[in-house]
């Protein structure tokens, strides 16, 4: 007599978007589960959102104005200044927790303008083919051709005492040619599967195609972009206030270094003025790298690692 074999419910393969107890997730909860899923993307994740804290209630955590003149140049870090104090007497930790929040607001900002712009063109192009992709695809090559850092520069030049955000939205208008290459590759490859013809028998308008069939299949195509293209606008803002091309009365953790540089910070030892925004840059660039490792999980269920528990009985 042959033994009966029992099923465990551990075992039982579950579907995308449904909880092992059968009920579907929100598809809040799904992505917030999958960001944590894995450990690097957690991490990366905690830090960011360690850093959008900061920017939220910058007003709560400043002890002082990041404009304050009225402490003692050059002071170690202290109870009352915990990253010291500036050459002219200006309070680093407030400059760093302001900073934070128009850093974040440049570089987010900046990189959901420039990833805008490579959707439009870059689908647009790719589907539309013909003429069309003809001039998006050349409009395309110039801009990849053209070096950014120069390019900034130069336009930086005419435009004097250029406040954090209008370079951001410089940055965001230049920064959109690799994205729109990338999309459009993914777009054409998209636009001759079943359900896109499917689509187009239908009767549905190219837009609504393009809207509702092709980019719901480039989700994490565009997640990437967005998280490479923040990084990209937070290191060119960064640069470009280092530089003195930036309106130097304004508190970014790039005029931070600018005012670094020009008070000898680094010849006087006084490292608690440029660690803080140095850091902070490096954290958050490592924290979208970091989040990026949970990208592909969100529409790639193979990508997606088995939790600790089903993945010992595997073994």
């Amino acid at each position: 007599m042959a033994e009966s074999t029992m099923v465990s419910p551990d075992s039982a393969p579950v579907a995308p978007g449904v909880s092992p107890g059968g009920t579907k997730r929100s598809p809040v909860k799904r992505v917030w589960g999958i960001m944590f899923s894995n450990g690097k993307s957690a991490v990366g994740t905690c830090l960011f959102l360690f850093f959008v804290l900061i920017a939220i209630f910058a007003p709560l955590i400043a002890p002082y104005s990041p404009h304050y003149t009225l402490f003692i140049p050059n002071l170690a870090p202290s109870s009352a200044h915990l990253f010291g104090t500036t050459a002219q007497g200006q309070d680093v930790f407030s400059q760093f927790v302001w900073g934070t929040r128009t850093t974040l607001m440049v570089g987010v900002g900046a990189g959901l303008l420039a990833t805008a712009l490579s959707l439009l063109i870059g689908v647009t192009g790719g589907y539309q083919g013909g003429w069309v992709d003809t001039i998006l695809n050349f409009l395309s090559n110039i801009f990849l051709v053209l070096p950014g850092l120069a390019l900034l520069i130069l336009i930086e030049s005419y435009v004097h005492q250029s406040t954090p955000f209008f370079n951001g939205v410089i940055i965001g208008l230049t920064g959109w040619a690799w994205g729109a290459r990338v999309f459009r590759a993914q777009t054409m490859s998209l636009a001759q599967r079943d359900f896109v013809m499917a689509a187009r028998l239908s009767g549905a308008s190219s837009l609504r195609v393009m809207i509702t069939e092709i980019m719901p299949n480039m989700t994490s195509v565009i997640a990437s972009n967005i998280m490479y293209a923040c990084l990209a606008a937070i290191l060119a803002e960064s640069g470009l206030a280092f530089l003195g091309l930036e309106n130097v009365t304004s508190v970014s953790w790039g005029t931070m270094l600018y005012w670094a540089s020009q008070g000898d910070a680094l010849l006087t030892g006084a490292w608690y003025w440029f660690v803080p925004p140095g850091l902070g840059i490096a954290l958050v660039g490592l924290s979208l790298v970091l989040m990026n490792y949970a990208i592909d999980q969100l529409t790639n269920p193979r990508l997606r690692e088995l939790p600790k528990k089903r993945r010992g009985r595997h073994e």
